[in-house]
């Protein structure tokens, strides 16, 4: 059995403003213990369950945050940028038997803990197929493509409500409960870790591939805080304006539309201006 878990920072234990999750700063320096904390715990419930193998894949900002020598070690870890599915990379080589999301948070435009899509501002919604989309229901569609089942997600009480929707059946635990953008009533470590553990050793139970699921077409509308940004994004082939600072792309696979995603993300973070946005 081999689970892959998809690591992001937002959701993790401790973690409430934009200091904890931006590389360089003390306070960064200080959550990312509590995100590989976060992460181990996964790993160590997984081989609880009966796992034999452990994939990590950094997916936060530049990916090079959880602190390797502090997981356990059976644990392999993928770290860095540029990769083909970014957050989910390596579900796509056929060995991958479930995946976990941890550390996850809710989308763009709704309320959580530094609710977001991909970007942490500029984007004020995300639309797949007309429904609300967070980074978890997006990486959730590639994963059926796969055949590949979500087991289990932690982040926010909000960001676990989130996942009953594109993940019914998967175990959830909420590290902190949501007050505001950021502000949350927080876990202890020691505490999330323990809970973490023991989802992912009942998750562990709910792995298998299934018959991969083709369920597109998949029609992605962004909304962006600024005009210029839209235009931005239509240099992107297929992406085209819909509405006032709108813009849609429809692909026929979710990896098609993923890698879309991304590519639409890295253009219109580059016209973002420092103080104008």
């Amino acid at each position: 059995m081999k689970i892959l878990v998809s690591a992001d920072m937002e959701g993790a234990t401790g973690v409430t403003w934009p200091a904890d999750v931006l590389p360089g700063t003390p306070q960064w320096e200080r959550c990312r213990s509590l995100f590989t904390s976060d992460v181990n715990a996964a790993a160590l419930g997984f081989y609880d369950g009966g796992a034999d193998e452990v994939l990590v894949n950094e997916a936060h900002w530049t990916m090079r945050n959880l602190l390797l020598e502090r997981l356990d070690d059976r644990v392999q870890m993928l770290t860095g940028k540029h990769k083909s599915l970014s957050m989910v990379e390596g579900i796509q080589h056929g060995d991958v038997d479930a995946v976990a999301f941890v550390g996850y948070h809710t989308g763009a435009g709704t309320e959580g803990v530094l609710a977001h899509t991909y970007l942490a501002n500029s984007i004020t919604g995300v639309w797949l197929n007309g429904a609300r989309a967070s980074e978890g229901l997006l990486n959730a569609h590639v994963a059926a493509e796969y055949g590949v089942p979500v087991v289990l997600v932690t982040g926010d009480d909000l960001t676990c409500v989130d996942a009953k929707g594109y993940a019914p059946d998967a175990r959830t635990v909420a590290v902190k409960d949501y007050v505001s953008r950021y502000a949350a009533v927080c876990r202890t470590p020691a505490r999330t870790a323990a809970d973490i553990r023991a989802a992912a050793g009942e998750a562990a139970a709910l792995a298998g591939r299934y018959t991969p699921v083709e369920g597109g077409p998949f029609t992605v509308e962004l909304e962006f805080d600024a005009e210029h940004l839209a235009a931005a994004a239509t240099v992107v082939p297929g992406v085209a304006p819909c509405g006032e600072r709108r813009v849609a792309y429809t692909s026929a696979t979710m990896y098609e539309g993923i890698r879309t995603f991304k590519a639409v993300t890295t253009i219109v973070s580059s016209a973002v201006e420092e103080q104008y946005g």
